[in-house]
Parts: structure tokens; C-alpha cells; sequence
């Protein structure tokens, strides 16, 4: 009796990894993006080569030495030694958003450099979590004494007053001024990991919709709607991007699954005609 193994689909495996939050596999999500672009992308190589810098930098510190030390020996090896940063010189580059090209790369834009320097970070028993700060993805850590918060770009750390500054212009156009304002802490909060990969993707549909590449959108929206089901808005844009590509029948499923599950939407009578001069297309 001869068994045949069929690998599941990019998709299929990423569905697999990011179906519940309990001990949601934030790395290999995170690498896995990478298959759209690079089919022959071997996930658990990279999660070996994040597990060898790992050991590399283990072999520094002390078995006992406590958190501070060890977060400064950590701040050091990732972003002195191993170089990484911020790809300043082509910041919308899609390579900055997957893992294994930052890992050659040492570039990559905050979230991706977050995601690897946190998995670091906890494999040294360090409490760090990743922050969704509007505009700009941080790190923090919690220690003894308090909480540092630095940016994956840099590896510099921020004081509560450089945060301020930083806010400010969003909190300007967001309205979130004078009795609007609202505590820094409500900014500081720790991200889910799905909540982590969700920014990762949308950071990529943000590339791809700038520059029309409407297929490589599709398979972004594809990720988005199996990660986040009830994210009507995904649909919409994966509806329009089929649109754009000519494929009408999937475009008004997507659509008119949006215009099902959104009440209050201010797009809904653009969309709902949008629907109708598909049909006629169809018909």
C-alpha cells in the first residue's frame, strides 16, 4: 500500500498556522507571507537560521545575568554586529516585509525587523511584545523597573517625551486633541501576534494597490481574509482588485458579500453600483 503526501498550498499552509490564537506560531506566520513571492521558500530553514542567532547570541551572556544586561546584549548583537536596520534607501521595497530577505538583507521597515529581534528577545526570557503605534511598529519590554520602548528601525530607545513628540501629528489629523486626548498608555498596548501578521499584510497591500500589481494583491487579500474572516472590508478590496483583473464572477461574490454584512459603510452605494455594472458586464 503506497501512501502519497500532497504538500498543502501556500494558502493552505498559512490557514493551517493562523486558524487560533492559542500559541499562534507568530514567526512561521510571519516567514510563511514569503511563499507568494519565493514558491520554493523553505520555512524551516529560516526559522533554523533565526534558531542559530539565536544560540550565537546565548553564548554571550551569562546563564544568570538579568533582564537589563541581557536586553543590552541583545540591543548590540542585532543591531551593532548583525547590522540590521531600516531600509531607508527603499523603504517600499515588498523584500522588506519578508523575513527571509531581511535575514540576508539585514534591511527591513519596523514590523519585520520587530518580529525577528522579539523572537530573539523571548528566546532570551526577555517579556517583549510588539506595539502597534500608529505609523511606526515598536517593541516593548518589560523589566524590573519599569518598561523601555524601542524602535526596531534604529534599536534606539524612547523616552515618554520622544513618544509624545512622535504622536503628535497623528493625533493632530486624527482629532485626538485637547478633551479628545487620550492616555499614551492606550498607544503603548501590546499587538497580537495575529494582530502582527494583519499589519504585515496590509503593509504589502499597500505596496502592491500603489504600484496596480493586482495579482500579487489578490494573493495578499487571500491571506487577509483567512486570517481575519469577519473583515468585510477585505473582501471589498480583494472584490475590486478581481476587478481590475477581469475576473467579474469572483469580483461580485466578494462585493456582494461586503454589501451583505455592512450596514453603515459610507462606500455602500458606490460599491452596490459597482455590483450592477459588473452584472451588466456579465449578462
Amino acid at each position: 500500500m503506497t501512501f502519497s503526501f500532497i504538500a498543502p498550498t501556500p494558502l493552505g499552509y498559512f490557514a493551517s498556522l493562523v486558524q487560533s490564537d492559542d500559541d499562534f506560531p507568530l514567526l512561521e506566520a510571519a516567514v510563511s507571507l514569503a511563499q507568494d513571492e519565493y514558491p520554493d521558500l523553505d520555512v524551516q530553514q529560516v526559522l533554523g537560521d533565526v534558531d542559530q542567532l539565536l544560540a550565537r547570541l546565548k553564548r554571550r551572556i551569562p546563564a544568570d545575568a538579568a533582564a537589563l544586561p541581557r536586553l543590552r546584549a541583545l540591543n548590540h548583537f542585532f543591531f551593532r554586529d548583525l547590522g540590521f536596520g531600516g531600509n531607508v534607501n527603499n523603504y517600499y521595497d515588498p523584500d522588506n516585509s519578508y523575513l527571509n530577505a531581511v535575514l540576508r538583507t539585514r534591511r527591513g521597515i519596523p514590523i519585520s525587523l520587530a518580529v525577528l529581534w522579539m523572537e530573539l528577545a523571548q528566546g532570551l526570557g526577555l517579556n517583549a511584545r510588539g506595539v502597534g503605534f500608529p505609523g511606526h511598529f515598536m517593541v516593548k519590554v518589560s523589566l524590573p523597573k519599569g518598561q523601555v520602548v524601542i524602535d526596531p528601525f534604529t534599536g534606539q530607545s524612547l523616552s515618554r517625551e520622544e513618544l509624545s513628540e512622535r504622536l503628535e501629528p497623528y493625533k493632530r489629523r486624527s482629532g485626538l486633541v485637547d478633551e479628545f486626548d487620550v492616555p499614551m498608555g492606550l498607544y503603548l498596548q501590546a499587538a497580537t501576534p495575529r494582530d502582527i501578521v494583519a499589519r504585515m499584510l496590509r503593509n504589502l497591500k499597500e505596496v502592491h494597490k500603489s504600484q496596480e500589481d493586482w495579482a500579487r494583491l489578490i494573493a495578499v487579500q487571500d491571506r487577509l481574509v483567512v486570517l481575519l474572516p469577519e473583515a468585510w472590508s477585505e473582501y471589498r478590496d480583494r472584490g475590486l482588485a478581481y476587478a481590475e483583473q477581469g475576473h467579474t464572477e469572483r469580483a461580485v461574490a466578494d462585493l456582494e458579500l461586503y454589501l451583505r454584512h455592512v450596514e453603515d459603510a459610507l462606500d455602500l452605494d458606490a460599491i452596490a453600483e459597482r455590483v450592477e455594472a459588473l452584472r451588466r458586464a456579465l449578462n
